[in-house]
This record gives C-alpha cells, sequence and structure tokens, in this order.
C-alpha cells in the first residue's frame, strides 16, 4: 500500500522522500519547496462581487446531463438519431415516437433490447445508440429543449421498466473483461474517443438512468415513485451479484490506474459513481436526517442546530485588500516603485478600529520567496520578521462596514475530555491531587469552579462517534458475554463491506486522477492519460479547432474534479455516520496517500480565476445543441464564455476539497501539524478573497486548528483572520485556539496517536470483518455420527474430478502408521 501511496505522493512532490519510506518527509523544506507560490498574481482587489451560490447535492438537472458529453462528442447525437430512425421505420411504419401509446412504446423496447443480445458486435452497438438517443429524449421530434427533458424522463422510467437496467449491466461487464480492446489500447501511442465507444454508450445510458430517477419531481407518478425505491434497491442490494454496482464502478476505476485499460471513459465512470452513491447513499439533506434519527434511536439529545439551514443564512464577508499589491499598483502607475506603508481595508474584522498590526500578508511574500532550509521552527521565525508594518498617516481605502447578526451562529459545544481536563487541571492547583475520569466530585474546589464545570455540562455534546467508540471498547474487553454485535445491513454497510480489501487502492486511483485532473499539475507530473475520452481521432489543424478543444479539454478536467471530490466526500460523511472507524479507516489511506498536500497543491493558484474560469460553450451544451441551429462560432465567441458570475462546477469543487481537509484534519494534531509543516495559511487566506460564505467558513476552520503551531508573531499580524474565526467558527469552552496553551499541543505524542488509531481499526475490521478469527470461540462437535452426518456444499466440478482427488490424495499418499507413536 504505501509503495502505491508512492505513486500518488512522487507526482505531487518529486523527490520528497526519504528514501524506503511511505510517509511524507523532511517537512520543513520540502514543504516549502512544493508550495511556493509559482507566481504573483494581481488577485486582490478592493471590490469583489458577493458570489450567488447555493451549496447543493448537484447542479441543475440540465447542468448535470450536459456535463456527461464532452463537445468532441456531438457528431454522436446525429448518429444516435440515424441508428433509431432507421430502425424504428422498419418497425413502426408512418408514425413518430411520441404519438404511440405506452403498449406500443413498451414492445418497440423490447425489440431493441433483443438487439443488444445479438453475436454481431456492430448490430450490438446499433441497438446501444438506438437505445441511448431514446435515454438523450427523442430530441429529433422535439422543438424545446424543455421537451426534449420532458421525453428524456418519461423514456428512461420507460426503458428501466422493461430491463434496460439489467441489459446493459452484463454488456458493461463483458466490455470491461474485453483484452482484445485492452491490448490494442496498449499498443496505441495515442488514445482517441474512438477507442471506448461502446463503453461510452454503455455509460451515458446508465447515467441517465440514474440521473433520472435520482431527481425527484412532484407531478411524479406513483408508478414512478415506486420504480425509483426498487431502482435504489437494486443499487444498493444487488440480486444477482455478489457486490453492489458502485464496487464495479470502483473497481474500473482501480483497473484504468494500474494502465491495464487505458482506454477506459475515465470521466463518465467517475459521474457514473458519483451519482450512484448520491442515489444509494443519500444526499446531503438525507444524511443530516439519518443522523437525527440515528441519535434518538442511541438516546442522545438532538442537534443544537441544522448545520446546513445555519450555513445557508451566513453571509459572507469582504476579503482584504492586499497590501503589497496595492502598493504595486499605486508605484506602477507612478512609474517608480515607493514602498509607502498602507493600512488594508479591515472588514474581515467586526470591530473597524485602527490597529497597527493590520498587515495580513506582509509575512506572506517573506514565506513564499524564503529558500532556506531550517525546519519548522525556522519557518515560524521567517513568518514572524518584519511581519508588521507600522500604520502611519498614509491614505486609507474606503472601508465597507458590513452589519454581522447579533451573536454568534453556532451553539459553543464541550467534549467529555474537555471536562476531564478543566478537573484535573482545577484539582492540581487547589487540592493537589487528581480524581480520574471523575466529573461529579467537586469537594474542596471553589465555587467559580463549581459553576464552570455546570456550564460546561450544560454545553456538553456526546458524538455518534464518542457512543461508537465506547462500545467497540467493551466489545473489545468482553467479546465472549457481550456476543456477537447487531449489524444493521444499510446500503452503506454493504459498500463498506465490498470495499474493504481493495479499499486502499480505490482511494490511491481516484487522488491520481485527481492529481491529473487539478490545474496546478504540470504537463510532466500526469502519471496517467485522463484525457482518452475527450481527444478526437484526428487532432484539430485549424486555431479554432484548437481553441474549442483547449476549452473542451479544460472543462473536462474540471468535471473529473468535481465528481472525485463530490464522491469522497460523501464516502467519508456516510461512513463517519454508519461506523466511526470504518470513517478513521478511508482517512487513514487517504492521509498516506498524501492526500492533505495533494489538496493544498490544488488551492495554490489564482483561486478566483479558477472559481470564475469560462471553460464552457453554452450552444454546444446538451439539450440546448439537439434542438438549434448551431451558430457559428469564433474565436470571439469561444473566449468570452458564458454571461455566469461563476462556475458553479468550480466553487463546488473548491468547497468539496476544503470539507474534505477539514475531515481529515479534525482533531488530529499530527495532521493538523502537516498543515503547518506544508505552509497552508498562506494558501488558505487567499482561498478568502472568494465572497462566499460556506467557502470561507470551511478556510477559517482549518486556519483556526492550525493557530496555536503558528506563534504569536503571526496571530498579531492577522487580527482580521482572528476576529473572522471568531464570529464564524463554532467555539469550543477551554479551547486556547488563539493562545497556543492547548494540552493537545504535545508533538511527541503524534507518531504514537496514528498508530493507536490504526490499531483500533485493525481491531474493528478483524472482529466484525474477518469471520475467520472467530472460529476458536465457535463450540466444537466431537461426536462422530453428528459430524459424518453433515452435509458439505462441494463445488460442481469436484464431482467430475473426484476420482482424480482420491487417487491424488488418498491412495497415492503412504500411510506412515509408525508417526502416531510420537504423539501418544
Amino acid at each position: 500500500m504505501e509503495e502505491a501511496g508512492a505513486a500518488v505522493a512522487g507526482s505531487a512532490r518529486q523527490g520528497d522522500r526519504a528514501p524506503g519510506k511511505g510517509r511524507p518527509l523532511q517537512p520543513a523544506a520540502k514543504g516549502r519547496e512544493l508550495f511556493r507560490s509559482p507566481r504573483k498574481e494581481p488577485e486582490g482587489s478592493v471590490d469583489c462581487p458577493n458570489v450567488e451560490f447555493e451549496y447543493r447535492d448537484a447542479d441543475g438537472y440540465a447542468a448535470e446531463l450536459s456535463e456527461l458529453y464532452s463537445y468532441t462528442e456531438e457528431p454522436e447525437f446525429t448518429i444516435n438519431r440515424k441508428c433509431f430512425e432507421e430502425d424504428f421505420q422498419t418497425q413502426v411504419q408512418g408514425k413518430r415516437w411520441p404519438e404511440l401509446d405506452l403498449a406500443q412504446q413498451k414492445a418497440y423496447v423490447m425489440r431493441l433490447l433483443d438487439g443488444l443480445e445479438v453475436v454481431n458486435r456492430n448490430k450490438r452497438l446499433k441497438a446501444a445508440r438506438a437505445v441511448l438517443y431514446l435515454a438523450q429524449g427523442v430530441f429529433g421530434e422535439c422543438d424545446m429543449e424543455a421537451e426534449v427533458l420532458h421525453w428524456s424522463r418519461h423514456n428512461n422510467f420507460l426503458l428501466y421498466q422493461m430491463g434496460t437496467f439489467s441489459a446493459f449491466l452484463e454488456l458493461l461487464n463483458m466490455e470491461i473483461e474485453n483484452s482484445q480492446a485492452c491490448s490494442s489500447a496498449l499498443r496505441k501511442p495515442a488514445i482517441s474517443l474512438a477507442d471506448s465507444t461502446e463503453l461510452r454508450v454503455l455509460l451515458s445510458v446508465m447515467y441517465l438512468l440514474v440521473e433520472n430517477f435520482r431527481v425527484e419531481a412532484e407531478a411524479d407518478p406513483p408508478e414512478w415513485k415506486s420504480s425509483r425505491e426498487t431502482f435504489r434497491t437494486e443499487l444498493s442490494f444487488p440480486v444477482h451479484s455478489e457486490e453492489p454496482f458502485a464496487l464495479l464502478l470502483f473497481t474500473m476505476v482501480a483497473k484504468f490506474c494500474s494502465g491495464h485499460a487505458p482506454h477506459f471513459p475515465m470521466k463518465k465512470v467517475l459521474l457514473l459513481l458519483w451519482k450512484v452513491l448520491l442515489f444509494t447513499l443519500g444526499g446531503f439533506e438525507a444524511l443530516q436526517a439519518m443522523k437525527t434519527k440515528k441519535r434518538e434511536e442511541l438516546g442522545l439529545p438532538p442537534l443544537p442546530e441544522d448545520s446546513i439551514q445555519v450555513m445557508r443564512r451566513m453571509r459572507a464577508a469582504s476579503p482584504p485588500t492586499y497590501t503589497i499589491e496595492l502598493l504595486d499598483q499605486q508605484s506602477s502607475k507612478r512609474g517608480h516603485r515607493s514602498r509607502r506603508p498602507l493600512v488594508k481595508q479591515d472588514s474581515l474584522d467586526i470591530y473597524n478600529e485602527r490597529d497597527p498590526f493590520k498587515n495580513d500578508e506582509a509575512g506572506v511574500d517573506e514565506e513564499e520567496n524564503d529558500d532556506v532550509d531550517s525546519g519548522i521552527e525556522g519557518e515560524l521565525d521567517l513568518i514572524e520578521r518584519d511581519a508588521i508594518i507600522q500604520a502611519g498617516p498614509a491614505q486609507r481605502p474606503p472601508i465597507e462596514r458590513v452589519s454581522f447578526p447579533k451573536g454568534l451562529p453556532w451553539a459553543p459545544k464541550v467534549r467529555q475530555k474537555d471536562i476531564e481536563h478543566f478537573l484535573e487541571a482545577s484539582r492540581n492547583k487547589f487540592i493537589g491531587f487528581t480524581l480520574g475520569q471523575d466529573t461529579d466530585t467537586l469537594v474542596g474546589l471553589p465555587r467559580p469552579i463549581h459553576e464552570s464545570v455546570k456550564t460546561l455540562k450544560q454545553h456538553k455534546y456526546v458524538s455518534i462517534s464518542d457512543v461508537q467508540i465506547k462500545n467497540e471498547e467493551e466489545l473489545e474487553k468482553c467479546p465472549m458475554s457481550l456476543g456477537e454485535e447487531e449489524v444493521q445491513e444499510t446500503p452503506c454497510e454493504m459498500l463498506y463491506r465490498a470495499m474493504l480489501y481493495n479499499l486502499p487502492q480505490y482511494m490511491i486511483a481516484l487522488l491520481k486522477i485527481l492529481l491529473a485532473a487539478a490545474p496546478t499539475s504540470k504537463a510532466k507530473t500526469d502519471s496517467i492519460n485522463i484525457l482518452a475520452d475527450v481527444l478526437p481521432e484526428e487532432m484539430p489543424i485549424t486555431v479554432l479547432q484548437s481553441m474549442k478543444l483547449g476549452v473542451d479539454v479544460n472543462r473536462h478536467k474540471e468535471i473529473i474534479v468535481k465528481s472525485i471530490s463530490a464522491s469522497l466526500l460523501l464516502l467519508l460523511k456516510h461512513f463517519k455516520l454508519n461506523h466511526i472507524y470504518q470513517f478513521e479507516y478511508v482517512s487513514q489511506h487517504l492521509v498516506f496517500a498524501n492526500c492533505i498536500p495533494l489538496i493544498l497543491k490544488f488551492f495554490n493558484q489564482n483561486i478566483m480565476s479558477y472559481i470564475t474560469a469560462k471553460n464552457s460553450i453554452s450552444v454546444l451544451d446538451y439539450p440546448h445543441c439537439t434542438v438549434h441551429e448551431l451558430p457559428e462560432l469564433t474565436a470571439e465567441s469561444l473566449e468570452a464564455g458564458d454571461n455566469n458570475q461563476f462556475c458553479w462546477r468550480n466553487l463546488f469543487s473548491c468547497i468539496n476539497l476544503l470539507r474534505l481537509l477539514n475531515k481529515l484534519t479534525k482533531w488530529k494534531h499530527s495532521r493538523t501539524m502537516m498543515l503547518v509543516v506544508f505552509k497552508s495559511a498562506p494558501i488558505l487566506k487567499r482561498a478568502l478573497k472568494a465572497k462566499q460564505a460556506m467557502m470561507q467558513l470551511y478556510v477559517l476552520k482549518l486556519l483556526k486548528i492550525q493557530t496555536k503551531y503558528l506563534g504569536r508573531q503571526w496571530r498579531k499580524s492577522n487580527m482580521k483572520t482572528m476576529s473572522a474565526i471568531y464570529q464564524k467558527v463554532r467555539h469550543r469552552m477551554n479551547d486556547d485556539w488563539a493562545y497556543g496553551n492547548d494540552i493537545d499541543a504535545r508533538p511527541w505524542d503524534f507518531q504514537a496517536e496514528e498508530c493507536t488509531l490504526r490499531a483500533n481499526i485493525e481491531a474493528f475490521n478483524s472482529r466484525r470483518y474477518d469471520k475467520s478469527q472467530d472460529s476458536e470461540f465457535a463450540p466444537v462437535d466431537n461426536c462422530l455420527q453428528s459430524v459424518l452426518g453433515q452435509r458439505l456444499e462441494l463445488p460442481e466440478d469436484f464431482h467430475y474430478s473426484y476420482e482424480l482427488w482420491l487417487e491424488r490424495e488418498v491412495f497415492s499418499q503412504p500411510i506412515r502408521w509408525e508417526e502416531l507413536l510420537h504423539y501418544q
């Protein structure tokens, strides 16, 4: 596993490992080397517009369908239509598809599905294309986009009821095992769209089925709602196969990354995987409802607030202008570079007083241009050096005063561990001895301590994870008396059990593709080719064609990042709710595969440029391109892009990656230290420029957990950021995040923390999933007659080779009776 993790890290950080090790090495110098900003971009601006973005499970229905197709695939819409019309005219003469009644439509679909079973490969492909045309909404019979979407939805429910998904699943398995296609792709110097034609058709039909079933509408008839639940169950609890459908897609991803199947259309596979996880496990609102229900079952108090609603009500804070950039802009206008101190806009701070420590970024330039390998302490010293620019009588930019709501958005939380630490310190101070984990005995402590303990207990929060960890400890101590644990067979549990033994490979494969799709990755670091399903057979010969392909490639990469980030986040959140050690197992393998530096590498770019990227050509998007005449494309129209203020998928990806980073580092001091080592503070602070409340919240959370390690001077010179953390991030009583006095900030415990966690995870997996270990506790049958009378399930081929087995294993083996004497 470490070798596979090294493959990802080797791409992300060439030369970043100590010889023979699988973990990140020499933190200080290597972190600086990797994350030194490659360029200075004028990304700061005094007036950043608010980003009107609502975070949800996925983008709009039409947008999600359009992202399935690359612009290079546009000619295939016509091919699909032609295959359908040729077959349709022979079967139903003189009528159009919308004119048929439901019985006639079903009869025709059955004939199409029969065509999928013929031996001839080309005939099978034509039948599959005709089915795809139906799933795409018979656009040749429509005049408007809404009409196409209506018929697409109608046809997909009809196709599923006729058994289309099962038929296409068999064809997909055949194509995955098609060794001829794999060997042909491996021999080719350049792989193009033509190498994955059959796979793309099959995956497109399956994606359209899943997406249309996933999106619920109030007007859906009862039979559609019934079909939706049946389909969800079929994907979650497979009837015919031994594994959930999502596992087949994970296997395709791993096979692609291993180099054995370079022709797999990865964008379609990843989009389908994301939508299958979203459909079978549930989205974020479903997850919140499941969490509330589980707390009730465990007898825990309800959640203090709905986190989704709180974040939707939050308002974005204005990003600070960057002093150095303003000075550069002013001095370039004057024709010389005079560095006069200038106080930055102070709209992130709740108070608008004149503070001498307003220069957030003065120390950042020192960080990014520093090449001295002096370890972590040296890095922090460099952050602190020359970080303060005293505010003089200089011009001050106009201040945008932001009205914040009264009170804090989140109810404070206290852990049991916090109460124990508080009482331990109080007893040592006033009594001179401690009482371990006893939080009820307050004898000998002064009245203010009594009041403090009362307040802490009022805000005590017991998570589902705490209960699960406690139960696991009890099961580990008393395996015989407590008996076997009753495990509920949920879709999440089924998926984890199926993924368990190959889970490290799946996580590493996803991170490899994420690395190749990241905008900050250079061409030489792309260890795998993710463009196989976007590059045409004939490369462009004109400037316009090259520009169009460039837009298509960038869009292709953005969609891959979106699907991987959403899939990983969904997996982590559902596994955490199902069992904390399932979540920790996935998290640990992501960390070992260098997910943390990979995400930081992703954010080490002009994040505002990424969020506002215009990598789309709206006239070529489905379903617009199927019902409208395509205008003549020009270089100007391609450069202009669409009229949207921001790119929904890119902002969605950024928030997902920030949430992922939070999940990996929360309450893990060793991983928090990785954020410090890789100099994440300036990278994350640049992400605050996006005026979107949810994105700012997760950036501030990541900054909060590492402030105690960054030194006093950093905190003094970043008071606006500290103030924003206070306003927006949940408070933990007795948490000295702003002062660096936290009792848990002990570097010598970091190695032991990960080792202990790994031991607990292995014990959990062994107890629950490794059934062979339980055999020593099973009762033994000593009766000869009952043992010989048991019926054994033998494989079918054993009957044919029974005599051969007797000859080889029994008759040909000499019996050494004298050996029995040694056991007397």
